[in-house]
């Protein structure tokens, strides 16, 4: 659908190179990653289209800009019917020393309005660090666009001395929630493993590490002590789906 790219100035050929990796992301049925190529290239291109004055260039454009834009709306309206079914799958790979994954920056895009509950089954909140990332996640979860009314935790206990450490952590959470009208359900099992987060608004997040995937700070007063996006990852997998009917763990 483009020209060569020698016929081209910087800024389209920037944009026909993001459109040329949607047509090969789509043909092998990786729809999710070609969408958000389609949705960029075009809006690059449009911007060509704002800059230029020849009509004849124009009118193609035009025509180029349409083309993309009927072939992205068809891959969205496939990818919308895939969450109503149950079908969506998508993967992030965190990479060793990775930033740039807080909370904020994984879950916030699936996180709207209608989430007023929320399950989380991780076998690791147990330690002091482990307590506070729990924290962080639920001070995400209590801000707008977010109603959340119940947070579910399900988690294994520690033993030893360490266990009042652990459930006073999260006796002061819960008490903390229930100051903003949020209820938290704490449930201990010896014998779960797997790691899973449930919103009631269909989406479901399996972290490999589950929440506690981040590296300790080389000090308190480094970058990534406060702000998580700074704070280097350890290797880890993300897993999304989208269920049309979210039930509890």
């Amino acid at each position: 659908m483009a020209k060569s790219g020698k016929e081209l100035d910087p800024q389209s050929v920037a944009a026909f190179t993001v459109l040329k990796r949607a047509v090969e992301l789509d043909s092998e049925s990786r729809y999710q990653q070609a969408l958000v190529c389609y949705q960029e290239g075009i809006d690059l291109l449009m911007q060509v289209l704002r800059g230029t004055k020849d009509d004849t260039k124009k009118c193609n454009l035009r025509k180029q800009i349409t083309g993309y834009m009927d072939r992205a709306e068809i891959v969205k309206k496939y990818l919308d019917q895939e969450k109503e079914d149950g079908k969506y799958h998508k993967q992030i790979k965190i990479e060793e020393n990775a930033t740039g994954f807080s909370y904020e920056s994984l879950f916030q895009k699936y996180l709207n309005e209608t989430v007023t509950e929320v399950w989380i089954q991780d076998p690791y909140i147990r330690q002091i660090h482990q307590l506070y990332n729990f924290l962080r996640f639920c001070e995400m979860l209590i801000k707008k666009p977010c109603k959340v009314k119940t947070i579910h935790l399900l988690t294994s206990p520690i033993e030893g001395s360490g266990k009042q450490q652990q459930s006073s952590g999260l006796q002061e959470i819960k008490e903390s929630l229930q100051n903003h009208g949020v209820l938290l359900e704490l449930e201990y099992s010896s014998s779960v493993h797997d790691r899973e987060i449930r919103f009631n608004n269909g989406w479901m997040i399996k972290i490999g590490r589950g929440l506690d995937y981040f590296k300790k700070p080389q000090s308190r007063f480094s970058l990534g002590f406060c702000d998580f996006d700074l704070r280097p990852c350890h290797e880890t997998t993300v897993d999304i789906f989208h269920n049309k009917h979210t039930q509890k763990i």
